[in-house]
């Protein structure tokens, strides 16, 4: 598996409805061939920052396959008007995990 990390900072005031949206995009990646995980985070050193998390089956699942589909489109409707600049994003897969 491999992650996808989006870190996004959002507008001041904006944070309730960001998170709503967020929700309310859930629904896009569940349907999403290749996406196995959705998770929100909110940054404790600055609560304007978020990190989306999406579990792909490959890259190319979120490059090719989510990227270029209209479920896309309808994330970024959704949740854009409360971006403060444009997410950085960035592919992880884990190479270690324990203590």
């Amino acid at each position: 598996m491999i992650y996808e990390n989006a870190v996004i900072t959002v507008r001041p005031g904006t944070e309730h409805d960001f998170e709503a949206a967020v929700k309310a995009a859930r629904p896009l990646f569940q349907a999403a061939e290749g996406a196995l995980s959705f998770s929100l985070s909110r940054r404790l050193e600055n609560p304007l920052q978020y990190v989306l998390t999406v579990g792909w089956t490959s890259v190319d699942a979120h490059m090719i396959g989510f990227r270029e589909s209209e479920s896309y489109q309808q994330w970024r409707d959704l949740v854009s008007p409360y971006f403060d600049g444009a997410p950085e994003v960035h592919h992880t897969q884990h190479s270690y995990t324990g203590f």
